[in-house]
């Protein structure tokens, strides 16, 4: 069974044209985190409605998530986790550094027990490169570096992101093509 793809947005949600927002349109069967609160998040609500998700699905998962939806993602409790075949965890949050997201402190430093690539930028306003390359040596993921790429957002140019879509089918062993419309995430390895 070819895994779910769960979308993880982070605070105040990804908007349209935010590559979050295009990947759930095209692949059918993804699905989306809803938040009861985009503006006031808090780690017991965001990690419950992930969790519920997670577990609602028929088999194991894979997660792509951006920025507070990485930190939420790292949240998550055991049996939720063992559902995670693998996550795609963009531009981490720093919630030391804003007040309003100090209730995911602090951030979880263990081993992830699932295959993880960490993507962040040089230049991220939200969370310093080193931040982001320290949580991945923590959580033993895969570490992607990119050049001034900002918040790895719409604002930031990154629309489609034809790199976060390769990084993801290399999670799955099953390749992803950004030009290919309405595609089942169940048949991406068939593309």
């Amino acid at each position: 069974m070819q895994p779910t793809l769960v979308i993880v947005p982070g605070w105040r949600d990804s908007g349209p044209g935010h590559w979050q927002s295009l990947w759930a349109e095209r692949m059918q069967g993804a699905v989306r985190v809803v938040q009861d609160d985009w503006d006031a998040p808090h780690r017991g609500p965001w990690v419950g409605a992930l969790e519920k998700l997670v577990l609602a699905q028929p088999g194991p998962v894979v997660i792509a998530a951006h920025s507070l939806g990485c930190i939420t993602t790292v949240h998550l409790g055991p049996a939720a986790a063992a559902r995670v075949a693998g996550a795609l965890l963009v531009a981490p949050a720093d919630p030391e550094r804003r007040a309003v997201l100090h209730d995911f402190a602090p951030v979880p430093s263990t081993p992830l027990p699932y295959r993880s690539i960490v993507v962040a930028s040089s230049n991220d306003p939200f969370c310093p490169v080193r931040r982001a390359g320290a949580y991945a040596r923590s959580w033993g993921s895969e570490f992607v570096r990119m050049q001034n790429a900002g918040h790895i957002n719409v604002e930031s140019g990154h629309g489609d992101w034809p790199l976060g879509l390769a990084l993801l089918g290399s999670l799955t062993d099953a390749p992803v093509r950004p030009s290919v419309r309405r595609e089942t995430f169940d048949n991406l390895a068939t593309l």
